[in-house]
């Protein structure tokens, strides 16, 4: 089948829907790490490792699995990830010890890499001159899986437990992937290097290109900052409110407010290009973690409302900067298009898992202080990475 069709808006959908079903696998957890605490008798650092072993096994699957895509085709590499994760969730949910579970997490977090699949496979069919927006809905719908995933497992959790919810998960990947069958085309093959000629090439791509440096570090400091909120919430947020995983969860309808923007980003990033998009987006995201420096003069109400705020402000602006970071990076070289999302995903999720565990380990040390400090100064390193970039770099990456 050709894949330079137009897109149709099933297929959108399709892809949009496989992208955010399973990306949520590895946000799952966060909302339901104080119930896995209470049922395996875990430590706050041994809970904070449950998202850090997952989001770093995302990062490997990124590093050494999703340049296959320019090797292999998409379509049976998405199909055989998703039947993987599907069995991994469900063998995540019989998991009876803290080793068993941080080894399932790391390898649900290589199978989940197929949403990563997803994404280039958009742009490769999208038509000429709506690259941006085809990715930016595509990402939508990974966006909202990210953060509804965390309302979603909080509420089931508390309902009917941590065991159930990874139950439900593995079906609901086991529906998307016969969806995903049917209506999926065949994909060209870009490249017949070998396996080691093409992790070779990443290095070529990563010292080739500034513009994919400087977009994969300032995308990379901005997931520190968002992993270190959401992978510590729930504790805060039960030790300080006595708020159960539900409400947890629940601030995850707030966050998901920002993925909306993803489309809109990704037009913009067409029209006026991606660096005023990035600079605006990590400048979003540094105030509306800063303004959280505030909790202590509000009411407990008013802290509340200030959460969800900020919630929405820097979801909007890491998910406006992570599409226009990719409308850059994939414009740079079409043909090593997974071998360049791989570069700048293993740099965003290298972020995740430091926020994971840089969350964990501040908020021990410092509460819920030192996590908002580590989050904005996290932001304000990023912004200062897409002001100080060269201008003329941008006429160049951004055409």
């Amino acid at each position: 089948m050709n894949t330079h069709i137009a897109l149709s808006r099933w297929v959108i959908f399709v892809l949009a829907l496989g992208a955010g079903f399973s990306v949520a696998a590895i946000y799952y957890a966060q909302p339901l790490l104080p119930l896995m605490g209470q049922d395996l008798d875990l430590s706050i650092t041994g809970m904070g490792l449950v998202p850090t072993l997952t989001q770093a096994g995302y990062a490997l699957g990124i590093l050494f699995l999703l340049p296959l895509g320019d090797r292999y085709d998409r379509r049976t590499l998405i199909l055989f990830k998703s039947f993987t994760l599907a069995f991994l969730l469900l063998a995540c949910s019989f998991t009876g010890q803290l080793y068993s579970l941080l080894l399932v997490s790391l390898l649900m977090g290589m199978a989940a890499t197929m949403a990563q699949d997803i994404v280039p496979a958009a742009a490769i069919l999208a038509p000429e001159g709506r690259q941006g927006k085809t990715v930016g809905t595509v990402m939508t719908g990974l966006l909202l899986g990210i953060l509804l995933s965390r309302t979603i497992s909080g509420l089931i959790g508390e309902a009917f437990g941590w065991r159930e919810m990874y139950q439900l998960a593995a079906v609901s990947i086991a529906v998307i992937t016969v969806i995903m069958w049917k209506a999926l085309p065949r994909f060209a093959v870009h490249s017949t290097l070998s396996y080691p000629s093409l992790m070779l090439s990443m290095a070529q791509l990563w010292q080739r290109y500034p513009a994919l440096r400087r977009a994969a570090l300032a995308q990379g400091f901005l997931s520190i900052a968002f992993s270190a909120f959401w992978s510590t919430l729930a504790v805060m947020l039960s030790e300080h409110y006595q708020m159960g995983s539900a409400m947890a969860g629940a601030f995850g309808i707030a966050g998901a407010a920002g993925a909306l923007a993803a489309p809109l980003a990704g037009h913009l990033a067409d029209k006026v290009g991606a660096a005023k998009v990035t600079q605006l987006s990590a400048l979003l995201v540094t105030v509306s973690f800063a303004l959280m420096f505030l909790l202590p003069a509000l009411p407990v109400q008013g802290q509340w409302l200030l959460i969800a705020l900020s919630a929405v402000g820097f979801d909007l602006g890491l998910q406006s900067s992570l599409v226009a970071h990719q409308n850059l990076v994939y414009s740079l070289e079409p043909q090593a298009r997974g071998r360049l999302n791989a570069l700048l995903f293993t740099m965003v999720f290298i972020g995740m898992a430091l926020g994971s565990v840089l969350g964990s380990q501040v908020y021990a040390l410092a509460n819920w202080e030192g996590v908002v400090a580590l989050a904005t100064c996290s932001g304000a390193i990023a912004l200062v990475i897409r002001l100080t970039s060269n201008l003329s770099l941008y006429k160049t990456t951004d055409a």
